[in-house]
């Protein structure tokens, strides 16, 4: 197994090397406004997962995921031509759920901040049903002992 630390490394400079290659070299008409956010490799640097993201519609990322497994041999070699490694990684690509993850949690911050806003209606001219303060504290006489005659902790 190798070093954690080069794994990372490894994974950072697939991720750049993909990047530039969808960018540069690959002109299939297939392939979408594509965002590659991440890489990671196995432990034996063996396997690489890359991640991306596609802005469009369904069926934009279908098409670029087509256009992506169809260009895999040729990510591949410049991966390992880029790389100087001895063995290089096979590719897999994965659609990122970041943009859908996010979303949701842009709809549960709305949903949020709707049933805080109900909440406050509904507190707004209330007030407490004892004191406002529900915690009971000792009676101080007039010396500034406490009542049952023990001394009251200072600080």
């Amino acid at each position: 197994m190798a070093d954690p630390a080069r794994a990372r490394k490894l994974a950072d400079r697939i991720k750049v090397v993909v990047a530039e290659t969808l960018e540069r070299r690959i002109k299939d008409p297939r392939l979408g406004f594509i965002t590659i956010t991440d890489a990671r490799v196995t432990g034996d640097l063996q396997h690489a997962t890359v991640f991306y993201t596609v802005y469009g519609s369904d069926d934009d990322r279908a098409d670029t995921a087509a256009a992506l497994n169809s260009a895999k041999g040729v990510l591949r070699s410049e991966v390992g031509r880029r790389t100087g490694i001895r063995l290089t990684p096979t590719l897999e690509f994965i659609a990122d759920a970041l943009p859908e993850t996010s979303a949701h949690f842009d709809d549960v911050l709305v949903q949020t901040a709707a049933r805080d806003a109900q909440v406050a209606a509904l507190a707004d001219g209330k007030t407490y049903a004892g004191e406002a303060d529900p915690y009971r504290k000792p009676v101080e006489d007039d010396e500034g002992d406490a009542a049952d005659g023990s001394e009251r902790p200072v600080g």
